[in-house]
């Protein structure tokens, strides 16, 4: 979407000045308050200061406006899988083997996947965001139309969530869209997954790496991570069957006798019980195709991305050979 659009739908005069600046139409933010005083009792008068020190911010459009995720695979991947971040993968695994090691045995996930998200969001830890978090999802979920009633969702859980955890909603950062902390956890997550991993009475995703490592594994055992089953298969093809059952989806949806029987060759053995999907890649060499299974599919609740599934899955690879 082109940022000259995002101005219409911001209502805003102009997008040639970046600089933050008070909202212009307070409507829907008044109404979203008296939600908020009706539904959870919160202070209007309180919540009014709040949002008069808010700032609508021209950049956050146009940032959401150009996702990685729209790049094709060949220069998606060099973002997330080079020498400096497998390299900085090794050292996190070392620095942190008692935490990783306990989270895994904890909720089954493995370490390098732990790493591996926490890699792709924000160079372990590195760069978590810089954007006032009440300023995303204000901008959000009054000026960018086609996400209002999700960044709506996640500003009433942001506020609900400070409110909670004793936290000055004015103080915190994280990215354009709102993901707070070392994994990135939007404020929903934050209130369902988040762990106080080392027992010291907060929740602290910003700073405290045993909680970040804590909080990632409790995300994918909530969402259904199988120890035992694999992430994803490179596979060849033949004739012209498979084309039918390529997917964007990397819900899976067909065993391995009828992935075989459209023409899919699998490397090695794979159980036949696990239920996998077809997914193609664009490679400058040509296409790519992948087998994804359940893990994979538990991957992309983190982000709904295959793009961003994939760089997970391969810099936990990376990582663990480089080590």
């Amino acid at each position: 979407m082109s940022t000259l659009i995002l101005c219409v739908y911001s209502m805003t005069a102009s997008c040639a000045n970046n600089t933050p600046r008070p909202f212009d139409d307070k409507t829907n933010i008044d109404l979203f308050i008296n939600e908020l005083v009706k539904e959870h009792q919160f202070d209007g008068k309180q919540l009014k200061i709040l949002f008069d020190k808010a700032r609508l911010q021209p950049a956050i459009l146009d940032a959401i406006a150009r996702p990685a995720e729209s790049k094709p695979w060949y220069d998606y991947r060099p973002i997330f899988i080079n020498r400096e971040r497998i390299q900085a993968g090794v050292a996190f695994m070392n620095a942190h083997a008692a935490l990783l090691a306990k989270a895994s045995d904890q909720y089954g996930v493995p370490p390098q996947i732990i790493t591996a998200i926490l890699g792709v969001e924000t160079r372990y830890g590195k760069q978590s965001g810089s954007y006032p978090v009440l300023d995303s999802l204000a901008t959000l979920a009054f000026n960018y139309p086609p996400r209002t009633t999700f960044f709506r969702g996640e500003l009433k859980q942001y506020l609900l969530m400070s409110r909670e955890e004793n936290l000055d909603p004015l103080d915190q950062r994280g990215s354009y869209a709102g993901a707070m902390g070392m994994p990135q956890f939007m404020p929903s997550s934050f209130r369902r997954y988040a762990v106080d991993a080392d027992a010291d009475g907060k929740r602290d995703l910003w700073t405290n790496t045993a909680d970040a490592i804590g909080s990632v594994g409790n995300y994918f055992e909530k969402h259904g991570w199988h120890s035992w089953e694999p992430i994803a298969t490179r596979v060849q093809v033949a004739g012209d069957k498979y084309r039918a059952l390529i997917e964007d989806s990397p819900n899976p949806r067909y065993d391995v006798a009828e992935l075989r029987k459209a023409g899919v060759l699998f490397p090695d053995e794979i159980d036949e019980q696990f239920k996998g999907s077809l997914i193609l890649l664009d490679n400058e060499k040509g296409p790519e195709y992948w087998v994804v299974w359940h893990n994979f599919y538990v991957i992309t609740r983190y982000n709904r991305s295959k793009l961003y599934a994939m760089s997970v899955y391969q810099l936990a690879r990376e990582i663990v050979a480089a080590r």
